[in-house]
């Protein structure tokens, strides 16, 4: 999927249809402090097999996260992401 680097959107802020910067979302690197990571470490620490069976296969597609700058007021806004094999933002 391609899309266009800046589109025009309506910018809650401003009230108004303005033009907006694209920008895709990546995902982080997980905390190691957060309760999930630190209970995932324990349960597969120490002797033993791996508890968790390895998933079959793949999703065929991933999601794609896009926040969306303003680029009057600045202020960004991040829709609900959508699905997608390819992504690519291009200049128009």
């Amino acid at each position: 999927m391609k899309r266009p680097r800046t589109i025009k959107r309506y910018c809650p802020t401003c009230k108004k249809h303005k033009d907006h910067e694209v920008e895709r979302i990546k995902k982080r690197r997980a905390s190691e402090l957060k309760w999930g990571q630190r209970r995932f470490r324990k349960v597969t620490a120490g002797y033993g097999g791996f508890p968790r069976p390895k998933p079959d296969r793949e999703k065929p597609t991933k999601r794609v996260a896009l926040k969306y700058v303003c680029k009057d007021c600045g202020k960004a806004h991040q829709p609900p992401s959508m699905r997608a094999k390819k992504f690519e933002l291009i200049e128009v």
